[in-house]
């Protein structure tokens, strides 16, 4: 019995996980239950009932104050309680083991297979436990299938009523971090750092890396050879775009790589609020904001700075000062002096920076203000309205070159219909002709096979050919030289 005991322990500890020491306390506490339950004698104190399991030989030995009670005390109901008391006590330890095995690996990626779905939550067959993946943490538009095996970032372990409550991710940023110091060596090696990431499941995710050996580019080792390493990464979080940037302690260098492919004309850097105002090109605003805004979003997450896009001006829409109406003489020599030289400029600057050069207080700036405004807001009306003749003046040439476009078609198409009626009237036979009487000759024109005893019509337009004059041929004929000597003249010569 002892034997078996220290077995059946043994076994526990080796498929549990469970210390033995804990399984040998569990059972003295179960036993300790169950000897309160048989002991009636007013004598025994049942606060003073111990037990003493010999951890070499299995012996068990139950005291009461000084005196040991005899195992054959206990009948069926203690041994009932005792069996109760110990597996839930072994319960609890195997719950504890599981809940310090997934606390430490807690920020780690582990795998698991699909057991099956609650509520849109997906529950995660693990080795000895099982986790949920819920709805928020899962990737947009991602489905899984029952039995398919997946990777997931071990979020949070809870401990619950019943079993630990284990919480995954495919979502959360760490999940894009442990992929790359899976599949990047330099990363796991410590030769590539990660320094920041940021992250929306699904659509775009932006890294940022430096590297700690000058000979080692950082970007190009997160890539890989024709882009392998991030192909693997891209097509486990099923082509969420990813773009890898070089992390620089001057922020002035950092910027423009974390808000690529967007080019920036200049920056404004407010480091007491963390705050950078970005100018580019009117043509680069859509790349700079991205889709939904989420190119300067994660840039603005990546730096750990608030990002501000602005247009920059374009000069043929800028107001010089001297043009404006109502500014002049000792102000505009200030403002001009403050190179406030445009209506945008001071409408820009506003009242509190105005106000503070010399000459103007704050009423006149608020009304310096004021007239910029107007003057920009008449130029924006004129600059309108001549767009708008433009644009009535090219409806009208458009209107008209279709016009002559139309009448050169119509044309075209009645000389096709005059050229059709003419074939048509070429191609029919003639009343007068005789089907079978044509024949061709050897140089593919038509002959007319006349019958025996006709005769030639003559047509009022065809002229009689020339008879050929006697005089005339016998002329001919002596001038001509013997057979084959065509080439010599009447006198022989050649």
């Amino acid at each position: 019995m002892n034997g078996a005991l220290l077995a059946a322990l043994e076994r526990i500890e080796r498929e549990k996980g469970i210390d033995k020491e804990i399984l040998y306390e569990a059972i003295e506490s179960a036993l300790v239950s169950a000897a309160r339950k048989v002991i009636d004698d007013p004598d025994i104190s049942k606060e003073d009932i111990t037990v003493i399991i010999n951890r070499e030989t299995g012996a068990i030995e139950i005291y009461s104050g000084d005196e040991e009670i005899e195992s054959e005390r206990f009948g069926r109901i203690a041994a009932q309680t005792a069996k109760q008391v110990i597996v839930q006590k072994i319960r609890e330890a195997e719950r504890e083991v599981i809940f310090g095995k997934y606390m430490k690996k807690i920020g780690m990626i582990i795998s698991g297979s699909v057991h099956r779905f609650e509520k849109g939550n997906v529950i995660i067959e693990l080795d000895d436990a099982e986790a949920v993946l819920p709805r928020t943490e899962q990737i947009p538009q991602e489905r899984f299938k029952q039995g398919e095996t997946i990777r997931a970032y071990l979020l949070d372990v809870e401990k619950g009523s019943s079993n630990p409550s284990i919480v995954l991710s495919r979502a959360a940023a760490g999940f894009v971090k442990k992929l790359f110091e899976l599949e990047v060596p330099e990363i796991s090696q410590g030769i590539v750092e990660i320094k920041a990431l940021a992250r929306e499941a699904g659509e775009r995710t932006k890294i940022a890396v430096c590297s700690k050996e000058e000979r080692i580019d950082p970007v190009g080792a997160c890539v890989g050879m024709r882009g392998s390493r991030v192909r693997d990464i891209v097509k486990e979080l099923h082509g969420e775009r990813i773009d890898i940037v070089r992390w620089h302690d001057d922020i002035r260098e950092y910027l423009p790589a974390a808000v690529s492919p967007a080019e920036i004309s200049k920056m404004a850097i407010d480091r007491s609020n963390k705050k950078i105002v970005l100018t580019v090109p009117k043509d680069q605003l859509s790349m700079l904001i991205g889709k939904k805004g989420r190119n300067i979003r994660l840039a603005s997450k990546l730096l750990g700075w608030e990002l501000i896009a602005e247009v920059e001006d374009d000069p043929a829409s800028m107001i010089p000062l001297a043009e404006i109406k109502g500014i002049s003489g000792k102000k505009a020599e200030a403002l001009e002096g403050a190179e406030y030289d445009t209506a945008q400029k001071i409408i820009k600057a506003g009242a509190e920076a105005l106000s503070e050069l010399d000459g103007i207080g704050a009423k006149t700036a608020e009304k310096i203000i004021e007239i910029c405004k107007e003057a920009v807001k008449d130029k924006a009306a004129k600059d309108k309205k001549e767009k708008e003749i433009i644009e009535k003046e090219k409806a009208k040439e458009e209107a008209s070159a279709e016009a002559v476009t139309g009448d050169v078609s119509e044309d075209k198409e009645a000389d096709q219909d005059d050229d059709a009626g003419q074939e048509e009237v070429s191609d029919e036979p003639d009343s007068e002709d005789v089907p079978g009487d044509e024949k061709i000759d050897n140089d593919g024109q038509e002959e007319i096979e006349k019958e025996p005893g006709s005769e030639d019509v003559l047509e009022e337009d065809d002229v009689p050919e020339e008879e050929d004059d006697p005089e005339e041929e016998k002329n001919n004929l002596g001038n001509k030289g013997a057979p084959g000597d065509e080439n010599t003249d009447k006198n022989g010569n050649v």
